[in-house]
């Protein structure tokens, strides 16, 4: 056991082996492989308080030797940073010359164009003859229904009611025209009919009556 406390790397080991590797890693990248290699073992792999010695027990066989550590392998050198494209940038402390003014288009000599000929009014065209409008033809006239004649007797039968109807008031109306026009065939008629009709209607009534008496 003492043997293995003896092999240890103590505390301050450790440390130093931290700032060596921190360090070598910010050296820049040109620097040998051999002085980035730490002399000591990884630091995750070694613990960092010392474990208590366990109690002594009965010597019976000795303690196999611990197996060397593996040394860190070297840190890999970092790639060397890419030389940055030159840029051409102009210093404010510079003065700044401004470039030579260009000939500005009012001073170069520009001939006026030729004015172009002004085109020819075009002739005005005739006006259209005017038509002028034709007349309707005439409605052929519509085939009467009655004879001239005819037409004629209704025109003056009714000149003569429209004359009669305009007679002063101690005239005859029109009605007591019709009246006495219709009195003799009301008499004609009623001598012919009446007693057919008056004997009809008193044998139905009296049929009526014996029906109702025999009943």
């Amino acid at each position: 056991m003492t043997d293995q406390s003896a092999q240890e790397p103590t505390m301050e080991e450790i440390l130093a082996s931290i700032r060596r590797i921190i360090s070598e890693d910010d050296a820049p990248a040109d620097a040998p492989a051999a002085e980035a290699a730490p002399s000591g073992p990884e630091p995750e792999s070694m613990p960092v308080q010392a474990e208590e010695a366990p109690a002594a027990e009965p010597e019976s066989e000795p303690a196999p030797e611990p197996e060397p550590e593996p040394e860190p392998q070297a840190a890999a050198p970092e790639p060397a940073p890419q030389a940055e494209e030159e840029e051409e940038v102009l210093e404010l402390t510079e003065p700044y010359q401004a470039p030579a003014a260009e000939e500005s288009i009012g001073d170069l000599d520009v001939s006026s164009p030729e004015p172009f000929p002004e085109p020819s009014p075009e002739p005005e065209p005739a006006p259209a003859p005017q038509m002028a409008p034709q007349p309707a033809p005439a409605a052929a006239p519509a085939e009467s229904l009655v004879s001239a004649a005819a037409a004629g007797a209704a025109a003056s039968a009714f000149a003569g009611l429209t004359a009669a109807a305009r007679t002063p008031a101690d005239a005859r109306s029109l009605e007591d025209i019709v009246r006495e026009l219709l009195r003799p065939m009301l008499k004609d008629w009623l001598d012919a009919n009446l007693p057919g009709i008056v004997e009809r209607e008193v044998r139905a009534e009296v049929e009526r009556i014996s029906r109702q008496g025999g009943a």
